[in-house]
């Protein structure tokens, strides 16, 4: 079976050694995002899926695989769930206890799906991020401003590519010297420095010349953001944080406090410490942002939980009004920082743009250097007749396909990332099965999406932030999309409790759909992909986007069949 194939060769892209955070652990990124929970499972999966045929479906419970079951041609070939837990024992101490014991596991997004296609993805996102923000709060400069931020261990380790790409100064500070010189031999770090006073110095010629630059610290976040307050001169513009704090207290986010050796002995030996030492860290982070804050920072959540976790720490991060009114963001308050969606993507996703993505099953570089060429030669087309909000995000990404090749994001499998809408995506997938079909493309494509997308998640702090109509803690929209998607001809779909913001706190699903250049793959991809799209459009619409709103009155006039309630 040729779906069976595909899916076999996205499970070993996430573990390939170059791509997973832990591979020998059976982890691709965050710290805990897990494929499987042990290496048998893995055997199963894949001794299964080598047996299959095309009436055949494999279901996958956290890793494990029940079984294959008889089903038809149009049939996902796998159904795959991760960590769906009875809401009040979706704790993190349960979390633990079910994944020692391997009944359930925390798929972050795209690990358990079997869709990450390495730090390209969020390379995109956060390229993207920095521009906005610079646009919004900078008057569009971007040259000799400093963007400050940390981790670089998983998918973090993007953020000093994206410095690079949207032209400004990044720093982002590391903690673990073999993740830090990993990103530096692959080119992503330029340079790495050790000391705050040698930082700052370099600082200061950078920003004079106005040279793009990317930079590795070797320390703590805390340090240099304290060290940027303590500082007569103002040094940084931009700030954001993306360590591991779906996780704080399991090695996701390292204290200020302790070394990271100290840290990691501190974890095992005596938990309940190494939490308040967390904690602290936290408290010292947010007092060290208000100062900044005060003299012109601009400070955003990345969706990593940070402002969640500080809450909970007991520092200050909310709002004014909301402190004097007592509230949480839990019952109607709000944070003094916002969120990236807040801030800049979820109007970009409430015009239905958002991460599709490829995977040339080929392995070949031509391949994926044709569907660039095709891409660009689709947008370009698209852009003919779009709005101009819709123009402005064809723009932007047709110059990121053009620029992806020099750029050399490719880690692992020969994959490709940009944000497009509804049209835009359906018309690429058939582009690209068109392309299998005449030979241009050597071999079958998968199209895939992050999770975190349109419609893909519910998270009330990150994907699901700006939706102010009260049904942000609901998870209807995820849960109905997974349904939709493998209705419609998904070769797999798979639905996640956890993903980015951590465990209990979202509910996300992905898919993949292999396009092997037949009728039928083109016709699953027309059908699925609007509905994968369509569905958070209608619901942002009813919360009362105008984005949302305009955009799903325009998918009524494309798509026959297509009738919402609207406001």
């Amino acid at each position: 079976c040729k779906q069976a194939a595909s899916i076999m060769l996205m499970i070993m892209n996430n573990l390939d050694k170059r791509v997973a955070q832990y591979p020998h652990e059976l982890i691709t990124y965050g710290g805990n995002g897990s494929v499987f929970s042990n290496w048998a499972q893995y055997a199963l999966v894949m001794r299964y899926l080598s047996e299959m045929t095309d009436r055949q479906t494999l279901v996958v419970y956290s890793g494990h695989p029940l079984g294959l079951f008889p089903s038809h041609p149009d049939a996902p070939r796998a159904i795959i769930t991760n960590g769906m837990v009875i809401p009040n024992y979706s704790t993190r101490a349960q979390l633990d206890k079910m994944y020692a014991t391997c009944v359930s596991q925390y798929g972050q997004m795209t690990a358990g799906s079997y869709c990450y296609i390495g730090p390209q993805g969020i390379v995109h996102g956060t390229t993207i991020s920095i521009l906005s923000a610079a646009r919004k709060w900078l008057g569009g400069r971007i040259e000799g401003v400093v963007y400050v931020s940390s981790g670089l261990g998983g998918m973090s380790g993007a953020q000093p590519k994206a410095a690079r790409i949207a032209g400004c100064i990044g720093v982002t500070a590391e903690v673990d010297a073999d993740a830090l010189y990993k990103r530096h031999r692959q080119g992503w770090v330029d340079e790495v420095i050790d000391k705050v006073p040698a930082l700052l110095e370099r600082l200061r010629e950078l920003r004079a010349s106005k040279e793009s630059k990317s930079i590795g610290y070797l320390g703590n976040i805390v340090d240099l953001w304290e060290a940027f307050a303590k500082e007569e001169e103002m040094l940084v513009e931009l700030g954001s944080d993306q360590t591991s704090l779906h996780n704080p207290f399991g090695g996701g986010y390292t204290p200020v406090s302790l070394t990271y050796e100290e840290s990691k002995a501190m974890l095992v030996d005596d938990p309940a410490l190494f939490k308040q030492h967390v904690q602290d860290s936290l408290k010292r982070q947010v007092t060290a942002l208000h100062k900044l804050e005060q003299r012109g920072l601009r400070f955003w959540d990345y969706g990593n939980a940070f402002l969640v976790e500080a809450t909970r720490a007991g520092a200050n991060v909310l709002d004014e009004a909301s402190s004097k009114a007592g509230l949480t963001p839990d019952n109607g308050g709000a944070f003094r920082w916002p969120s990236y969606i807040q801030a800049f993507m979820g109007d970009i996703f409430s015009l239905g743009f958002g991460p599709f993505r490829w995977v040339c099953t080929s392995g070949k570089e031509e391949d994926l250097q044709m569907t660039d060429k095709i891409a660009a030669s689709v947008f370009r087309e698209l852009m003919k007749h779009a709005n101009e909000k819709a123009k402005g995000q064809y723009a932007d990404n047709l110059k990121w396909v053009e620029e992806a090749g020099k750029n050399k994001m490719v880690v692992g499998s020969q994959a490709r990332i940009l944000y497009s809408n509804c049209e835009g995506r359906a018309a690429l997938a058939a582009a690209f099965n068109e392309a299998v079909k005449d030979g241009r493309v050597s071999a079958p494509i998968v199209a895939s999406r992050d999770h975190h997308d349109v419609s893909g998640t519910d998270s009330p702090y990150r994907e699901t932030s700006d939706v102010y109509d009260g049904s942000a803690f609901t998870a209807d929209m995820a849960v109905q999309n997974a349904l939709g998607d493998a209705a419609r001809g998904a070769t797999w779909v798979a639905l996640h409790n956890g993903g980015g913001v951590g465990w209990g706190e979202v509910i996300n699903g992905g898919f993949g759909l292999v396009l092997d250049g037949t009728a039928d793959a083109g016709r699953r991809a027309e059908s699925m992909l609007s509905w994968d799209v369509s569905n958070g459009l209608a619901r942002r619409s009813w919360a009362g986007n105008a984005n949302a709103q305009l955009t799903i009155r325009e998918e009524m006039q494309r798509q026959d069949g297509l009738a919402v309630t609207l406001p």
